[in-house]
């Protein structure tokens, strides 16, 4: 037992505090199946190892703040909307963030851009990658305010340094030149270094229109476009297919 006490304690002082938490769970086991001393550390340091990388992603999804539905094994790949399945799979495998490659998901609203786009960041954090999701409002504010507060400027580093950028409803609203300004020069520091999803459902030329500056647009779409697959989703919306209802339809019930 004395044995046991230092063992525990020398693993608290390696900072192996869930290995020690499992300690007398793997040490029964191996008492029944005399595994090898190998097997036996093995055993040991993989469930340190597992509760570090389950750590890992929550504290990466905390920084991600992916809306409350994203996961894509939920997603119905039956819908009609212009992404097939094999598209879809393709998509999910993450080949495409190792390659610094952007995705728009370019459509009316209603098919699944934001769903796809939340679900493709749940499944890089779940790979090992890190993961910002902001919406275009909120990364305007970020940009903006990024050298007069602490919070935004902690959210501006987390941007620079994640993997994959989600930008969700990009030209929604009309957007003032200096911050028109501020996405350019983000976009630019980020270029061939962060994968970025954008989802959007206007067109480039639209784009120009709400920035109210032709090059600048222009500077943008270039470099988003350089290493890019553009999804131009189509069909009925999903939400107003499947939209709720307060009353009680006694033709079905």
């Amino acid at each position: 037992m004395e044995n046991l006490k230092l063992l525990k304690d020398n693993m608290g002082r390696l900072r192996l505090a869930q290995a020690a938490l499992n300690l007398d769970r793997i040490l029964e086991k191996a008492t029944k199946e005399k595994p090898s001393y190998t097997r036996f550390l093995m055993e040991v340091t993989q469930a340190e190892i597992e509760h570090r990388n389950l750590r890992n992603i929550e504290l990466k999804l905390k920084k991600a703040q992916l809306p409350r539905h994203h996961d894509l094994d939920l997603y119905d790949t039956k819908i009609s909307n212009g992404l097939n399945q094999q598209q879809f799979n393709q998509l999910r495998e993450l080949h495409w963030v190792d390659q610094n490659f952007n995705i728009i998901l370019m459509g009316p609203s209603g098919l699944g851009k934001t769903f796809i786009a939340t679900g493709l960041a749940f499944d890089a954090i779940k790979a090992g990658y890190s993961a910002i999701f902001r919406p275009m409002e909120q990364l305007i504010r970020i940009l903006k305010l990024k050298d007069v507060t602490r919070s935004e400027k902690i959210e501006y580093k987390n941007i620079i340094k994640a993997n994959l950028l989600v930008i969700d409803d990009l030209m929604m609203f009309p957007v003032e030149k200096d911050d028109a300004n501020r996405l350019f020069h983000l976009i630019n520091q980020l270029h061939e270094q962060t994968a970025i999803v954008i989802t959007t459902n206007k067109g480039p030329k639209q784009w120009a229109e709400l920035m109210g500056d032709q090059v600048l647009a222009t500077a943008i779409l270039d470099r988003l476009l350089f290493r890019c697959q553009v999804i131009n989703l189509d069909g009925k919306s999903y939400r107003m297919q499947n939209k709720k209802s307060i009353f009680i339809n006694h033709t079905q019930n």
